[in-house]
């Protein structure tokens, strides 16, 4: 029995979708009350203690968060007393010492149980936060200037996880999950236009204002200060990370941007 953490978010639930529809056997868990999933909080340790009974396997995603280190260690210290054979826990791209991630990564390679670790990069599916720009006619907002990055299918994601999660050859492989392409946010917005046939625009956003604007919006200074780390690593050039890892997985290429739009064209109506 395998338990999914992250039930259902982006990654969490086409998991979940990819498991069941191999007929493996898989449990969503989530904070909230959801039919048909096992409710637990990472910050109540009786809730996790009752979700891994009779749980072999854990799927770790902690929201994105400076809760992160938290959550993980949680998990960690129950799926280790509750007799849990191995953790494959999604991670970040680039994930250094002191960073969100680093301590659950950390526990993970120092618990005894198999581990499998997944750092991908940002997710082709990011593009949807540009929905309201989209239908209002608006430009779509760009925090990265022309800085590349190698977006990965979030689809890819998670059938890495699962080969991770059901078999043995992945066990103490840390993988950096990528698209097969560089592309910028003007780029993507080609991309989009021609798929979609809409003439969509871009606008440059400062990084001062991209601060301003995630603040106004309730993020803690924490989390903002992250995001304007990220966007200004990636409009430097510090993003231009491209891997074959989901290909040496998958036995197949990664998905492309392109690819993932045309998949999702409804998404856009």
């Amino acid at each position: 029995m395998i338990l999914v953490t992250g039930a259902t978010g982006t990654i969490g639930s086409e998991l979940l979708r990819q498991l069941v529809a191999s007929g493996i056997p898989a449990l969503g868990m989530t904070r909230r009350e959801v039919p048909g999933f096992v409710r637990a909080d990472f910050e109540d340790p009786d809730s996790l203690r009752k979700a891994i009974e009779g749980v072999d396997t854990v799927f770790l995603l902690s929201a994105p968060g400076p809760l992160v280190p938290a959550h993980d260690l949680a998990m960690v210290a129950a799926a280790v007393d509750g007799g849990v054979s191995k953790i494959v826990k999604l991670s970040a791209i680039g994930t250094m010492p002191g960073s969100w991630h680093d301590a659950g990564e950390r526990a993970i390679r120092e618990s005894g149980l198999a581990w499998t670790i997944l750092r991908p990069t940002g997710f082709a599916s990011n593009v949807l936060r540009w929905l309201p720009a989209i239908r209002a006619g608006q430009p779509i907002p760009n925090q990265t200037g022309d800085g590349q990055h190698a977006f990965v299918d979030p689809r890819d994601v998670a059938a890495v996880a699962a080969a991770a999660l059901v078999s043995p050859d992945h066990d103490e492989q840390t993988y950096t999950l990528t698209g097969p392409e560089l592309l910028s946010v003007p780029d993507q917005v080609a991309v989009m236009s021609d798929v979609l046939g809409q003439a969509l625009r871009v606008v440059d956003v400062p990084l001062k204002v991209y601060a301003e604007q995630l603040r106004a919006a309730g993020l803690d200074d924490a989390f903002v200060s992250v995001a304007v780390r990220g966007a200004e690593l990636v409009r430097d050039g510090g993003g231009r990370t491209v891997t074959d890892d989901v290909e040496r997985v998958l036995a197949r290429p990664a998905g492309t941007f392109r690819a993932w739009v045309e998949s999702n064209r409804a998404a856009f109506a």
